[in-house]
């Protein structure tokens, strides 16, 4: 003779494990969301650096270069926060492209001015 008491539990345990399931997967995906984000901040920042830092531009060069390309792989709005500055690392002249962006918490979304990143290049005047 059959149970019928435990009629319906698969239906119940495969929606409470899907739902863990997929909220694993959002969390995997966020995590490399936010790190591709970061890393193409830091690879913006460096280029422009490296513009700036060239001996016939000057470290605004680089700014500009840096927001346009966040502009492009990104979005215009981790862009807005840019500054550019000589400085000396270790004795050497660099130039330092500095990028504060949002963190993304949601898709790319998230609170602003958390995420902040710093490209260096050496100044070729020296």
């Amino acid at each position: 003779m059959r149970r019928h008491d435990e009629r319906g539990a698969a239906v119940a345990d495969f929606v409470m494990v899907s739902v863990l399931v997929v909220m694993l997967f959002l969390a995997v995906f966020q995590l490399g969301l936010t790190l591709h984000t970061r890393n193409t901040l830091i690879s913006c920042a460096s280029e422009g650096a490296r513009l700036g830092a060239r001996l016939d531009a000057v470290p605004g060069q680089g700014v500009a270069r840096t927001q346009s390309l966040i502009s492009q792989s990104l979005s215009p709005e981790y862009a807005r926060k840019v500054s550019a500055r000589e400085s000396v690392v270790n004795g050497v002249r660099v130039v330092e492209v500095r990028v504060i962006a949002p963190i993304p918490v949601l898709g790319l979304l998230g609170p602003s001015d958390r995420l902040d990143v710093v490209g260096r290049a050496f100044l070729e005047a020296q």
